[in-house]
């Protein structure tokens, strides 16, 4: 088993300006290279060494816009909202996760502020104990009825493929505030592809609910409950293995997955066997949160695989959906439907659906995201079970076991301050 760690690299942190102008941090340990953009929090590369060059796991979208322009009417027509004008890779949701809506006559867009204003740089630098690269950025909410302060660390930690980020959101009102929060992470080619594993610490999921966006692109039952990935309901009958991802295949699907309350460890996971290498997402689980903690209770699986037959998944519409990519996203949330309906709908398969932050005080939601090779095929058939030791994450596969310098504790991000 053996111990994915690359010692001697040193961290580093650069300002850039990457692709369509926008204003990047640049996070990079040897391991790992993440270029974060202000515009979203998007994370449009996380790549690893590979040869000569380098493999980015996220998606980039062919649609993504480089013309430098602020998002506008005439935008509006072909890409339809600011998210998908700017959309790449993963980012942070809150308050709201999901489509547009309103509450508390709030008006709300997709995936919230987080994924659709600009973050302001505040300070980056090198941490003087732990060596780790770090960028931390803020944000404000728009709206009086809604005083939400937000502040993301991002870090990188010399020895360890692992990007770090936490999303503090304070309550700067004199009552609580209840939210929906999540992050996206998107996966694209050429990670991606046919015959990759997808996996979460869910026990029980259930299938997108009638009357939304999935209804005429899904091959799945709406509404469905069922045990495992290997045996989603098929609206036309039989079960298909969505843990195994196919091409393209004209589908967009999605499965909500509960994270059980004895875990200590969330996860979700997707392996490429050919390439041999895993990315996986980890964060507190129940058991397992501080107090001030934000415990995301879901995995989200958004399978996109070209189910999309309008702007900007195609090129016009009726046209061919040329986008194809997953989500292994992870949420507290009902399923992806926001959050007038989250606040509604108080509980998905018996565990709540949003996060309250209290009058005055802060929580914070603590994110790893990894990515890494493995050795001996131990991972090939997707990620098991995961739990975190001493400096490690340990994966657990059918196959064996891969072990990755991880710090699912968090300690270093933690203890940055600014």
């Amino acid at each position: 088993m053996a111990d994915i760690r690359k010692d001697g690299e040193k961290a580093a942190v650069s300002r850039i300006k990457e692709f369509g102008g926008r204003e990047a941090s640049v996070l990079e340990n040897g391991m790992l290279r993440v270029m974060i953009d202000d515009f979203g929090g998007m994370i449009p590369e996380l790549s690893a060494p590979r040869g000569r060059g380098r493999i980015n796991a996220h998606w980039l979208p062919w649609f993504r816009s480089s013309s430098g322009k602020p998002f506008g009417k005439e935008e509006e027509t072909f890409w339809k909202a600011n998210l998908l004008y700017n959309i790449a890779g993963n980012f942070p949701c809150a308050p709201n996760f999901g489509p547009p809506n309103s509450v508390d006559g709030i008006e709300f867009p997709a995936h919230g502020w987080t994924a659709n204003r600009a973050w302001k740089m505040v300070k980056n630098g090198i941490d003087g104990e732990s060596g780790a690269a770090f960028a931390v950025s803020v944000m404000e909410s728009p709206e009086k009825g809604m005083p939400l302060s937000f502040k993301k660390t991002d870090v990188l930690v010399p020895g360890e493929p692992v990007h770090y980020a936490g999303l503090e959101i304070h309550n700067n009102g004199n009552t609580d505030i209840e939210i929906c929060c999540a992050w996206h992470n998107t996966l694209g080619a050429p990670f991606l592809q046919a015959g990759c594993r997808i996996s979460g610490a869910a026990e029980k999921w259930i299938t997108a609910p009638g009357g939304g966006e999935f209804d005429e692109t899904t091959r799945l039952v709406s509404g469905a409950e069922f045990a495992s990935l290997s045996a989603a309901p098929l609206s036309g009958g039989g079960t298909a293995d969505i843990s195994l991802v196919p091409g393209p295949i004209g589908y967009t699907d999605f499965a909500c997955g509960v994270i059980p309350s004895p875990a200590r460890l969330g996860w979700s996971a997707l392996v490429n066997p050919c390439l041999s290498l895993a990315y996986v997402c980890f964060f507190p689980g129940p058991a397992g949160a501080d107090g001030d903690d934000i415990v995301l209770r879901f995995n989200e699986l958004w399978m996109q695989y070209g189910g999309r037959l309008f702007t900007p998944w195609a090129p016009c519409e009726g046209g061919s959906d040329l986008t194809y990519c997953v989500g292994t996203e992870n949420a507290a949330s009902a399923y992806a439907c926001g959050l007038e309906y989250s606040r509604k709908t108080r509980r998905l398969l018996d565990a709540p659906v949003t996060v309250v932050i209290p009058a005055g005080k802060s929580r914070t939601l603590r994110y790893g995201t990894l990515f890494a090779p493995y050795d001996g095929g131990t991972l090939d058939g997707g990620v098991i079970a995961a739990e975190a030791e001493d400096g490690s994450l340990v994966c657990g596969g059918k196959e064996g076991t891969a072990r990755f310098a991880a710090d699912a504790a968090f300690r270093v991000l933690k203890g940055i301050k600014a």
